[in-house]
């Protein structure tokens, strides 16, 4: 699969010496939905910004479609929708009109089929007519996305597209996002929300502190460092861990009625068969076992730890 975006050695630094973004590499694959995760500060929005052109570069290249986003600034626009964090809308202009006149800013010939279909693939078709202002919160982000999405973009990008939205219309949201990809949108999403990027992405990747920590497929990236956890429930509390046990780094409960056992499942062998052994000789009685595979946000939070 070729690249859509083509991101090189991309830096921003500001006056006084901050710098937002630190060589910046990354390929986005067209058709591919692309979640990029981070914390408060990391460089999402600037990295977003940067490549729609909204944030002049310090150094670096960024290429959409083959075109350079300075020197074809147009021609990489016009392939660029952006759905920003913040709902800026007119309040008093109706859905359809609104929607209209964000093509019209992109020297589109007026297509108010297209702009139907749009309103209706959104759920928005019976609220063409409504003033903004009548929108709930929910609608009103559709609106965002028909609005970036009135020029017929090839790369849609979404900025938190779903905070403030209740869960409900956050797993519409998924189900637009997928059909949008079905479309052949590539799409490129920033969240808070680590099971948006379990549910809907391609591919997952991490910044913080303006660099890229990695970009891996979503299921490799579980596999290659999820862990799993053996929780072991015994019939008699223990105070402490049996010395015989030490080698396998075991956690005891609070109320000393369970042990937890943290192992690779990309290991050859796991030592759950050993370690089941050494409990009963340890004189530890068995009642339950239960496993828990580690999250994305587990794995999340454990790499921008190591970078903080």
């Amino acid at each position: 699969m070729s690249s859509i975006i083509s991101i090189k050695n991309l830096r921003k630094a500001y006056p006084g010496g901050f710098e937002a973004l630190k060589g910046v590499n990354l390929e986005i694959e067209q058709g591919e939905i692309l979640a990029l995760l981070g914390p408060n500060g990391a460089g999402k929005t600037t990295l977003i910004s940067t490549v729609c052109g909204i944030t002049v570069p310090t150094d670096g290249s960024i290429t959409v479609g083959g075109f350079d986003t300075i020197k074809d600034y147009r021609a990489t626009r016009d392939l660029i929708g952006l759905v920003p964090q913040e709902i800026n809308l007119e309040p008093f202009e109706t859905v359809f009109s609104s929607v209209s006149f964000s093509r019209g800013l992109f020297g589109k010939p007026r297509d108010d089929a297209y702009i139907n279909r749009i309103l209706d693939q959104l759920s928005l078709g019976d609220k063409q007519d409504s003033k903004i202002m009548a929108l709930s919160g929910g609608m009103k982000r559709r609106v965002l996305i028909a609005k970036a999405l009135s020029h017929e973009p090839r790369v849609l990008f979404l900025d938190e597209p779903t905070a403030g939205v209740d869960v409900e219309l956050r797993k519409d949201m998924w189900d637009i996002v997928a059909g949008l990809k079905a479309d052949g949108v590539t799409i490129i999403l920033t969240t808070h929300y680590i099971e948006e990027a379990e549910a809907i992405a391609d591919r997952v990747g991490v910044i913080n502190g303006g660099e890229i920590l990695l970009v891996q497929d979503k299921s490799e990236l579980m596999a290659q460092m999820g862990q799993k956890q053996l929780q072991i429930a015994i019939s008699d509390p223990v105070d402490e861990i049996p010395d015989a046990l030490s080698a396998y780094a075991l956690e005891r409960s609070e109320d000393g009625l369970s042990l937890t056992y943290t192992y690779d499942t990309t290991g050859e062998r796991t030592g759950i068969t050993t370690l089941l052994n050494d409990l009963a000789a340890a004189g530890l009685v068995m009642t339950d076992l239960q496993t828990k595979q580690s999250s994305l946000e587990d794995i999340f939070v454990g790499l921008v730890k190591e970078t903080t």
